[in-house]
């Protein structure tokens, strides 16, 4: 039987795939897993459908015996090493060994403090384990729970609207919109897949924006991120921010670590920012961020209003240097994901 790591590479890859079929937002990872024979047929596969519910490698294990097939003797290929504790389900880990695999694939290391050390319980079993598979890929595509979990607190995104020559706003203050019909659309849909989002209070006084993930049609989506406030004003009023379209919270402090301490401790694991430049501003002079979405839109307006504040660069050298992940059009815009780039500054 081959371990070569090229060998899992396709059954790798529709794990990967199954993954994402879970929910991005949550305190739990995104998880596929696949049980293959000696040939690298796939016989069944799975994946985590959300807190509570079956994680991957059981749902796959499942999955085998409704077909009246026995998992003695297969391939488990995982996208994370299975987990190694007791939660709201058990140990992944010791039902793989329970089962009777030969041999476990996987592609990331589990980071949790709780979680992690699943390969070497499988490995005390005699069950052979092959790590590594498809990890780069498998590192992208896992990147939020991933760091969150490897730095203790939110991945943190920052998002906001440029014209081409960065400003976010004219000289009356007026914004909207920036951005077309399609970045909105996308802002929106990217919106389900987070956990909180979080502005300042002065976007809130100036903006009342409602701060809800909708469709196109304005209907809510039925997942909606928890609205954060952050800032030592006092907001009083009907604020939209307020309304019952989803839970808010008003961190009145201008600590971001305490916030982000504070909305970890709530299971918080993603948090987008599209608190206005000040706000904006802070997180990336402080280094918290881990990725920036930025809709450019092909329009001119000049003035001060500029994406971002003082950063208290003040030589080129000093810049904060970036790596664009992804640059594409959308509508007339160009959406750029960017993070920082790794060694630099």
């Amino acid at each position: 039987m081959p371990t070569e790591t090229t060998a899992y590479e396709a059954p790798m890859r529709r794990a990967l795939e199954l993954a994402l079929n879970g929910p991005a937002y949550g305190v739990n990872p995104q998880v596929g897993a696949v049980l293959v024979n000696d040939n690298f047929e796939i016989l069944a596969e799975g994946w985590h459908m959300g807190a509570g519910t079956d994680h991957a490698e059981v749902a796959a294990l499942k999955a085998l015996a409704a077909k009246g097939i026995s998992p003695v003797g297969l391939t488990a290929v995982v996208t994370l090493e299975p987990c190694n504790h007791t939660g709201r389900t058990g140990p992944c880990a010791l039902a793989l060994v329970e089962a009777g695999v030969a041999r476990v694939v996987f592609a990331v290391a589990d980071p949790g403090e709780a979680s992690a050390r699943g390969a070497d319980t499988l490995r005390a079993a005699g069950i052979e384990v092959v790590d590594g598979v498809l990890a780069t890929e498998a590192e992208e595509q896992g990147r939020v729970w991933l760091t969150a979990n490897r730095l203790g607190r939110p991945f943190v995104t920052l998002k906001w609207a440029a014209s081409i020559d960065g400003r976010s706003a004219a000289e009356d203050g007026t914004s909207k919109w920036i951005s077309g019909p399609e970045s909105r659309a996308d802002t929106h849909l990217r919106r389900t897949q987070v956990d909180a989002i979080l502005v300042g209070t002065n976007t809130v006084l100036v903006d009342d924006p409602e701060l809800t993930a909708r469709k196109p049609n304005g209907e809510l989506f039925e997942h909606q991120p928890l609205r954060v406030i952050l800032g030592e004003t006092k907001i009083e009023g009907n604020y939209r921010i307020f309304n019952d379209a989803a839970e808010t919270v008003h961190y009145e402090t201008r600590s971001i670590h305490g916030a982000l301490a504070e909305l970890w401790a709530r299971g918080v694991r993603h948090v987008w920012v599209e608190g206005g430049p000040k706000v904006a501003s802070k997180f990336v002079k402080m280094g918290l961020f881990d990725e920036l979405l930025v809709y450019q839109a092909p329009m001119l307006i000049g003035g001060e209003r500029t994406s971002m504040r003082n950063l208290g660069v003040e030589t080129m050298s000093e810049a904060i240097a970036l790596e664009f992940n992804e640059v594409r059009l959308l509508g007339n815009d160009i959406f750029i994901r960017a993070t920082p780039l790794k060694g630099a500054n």
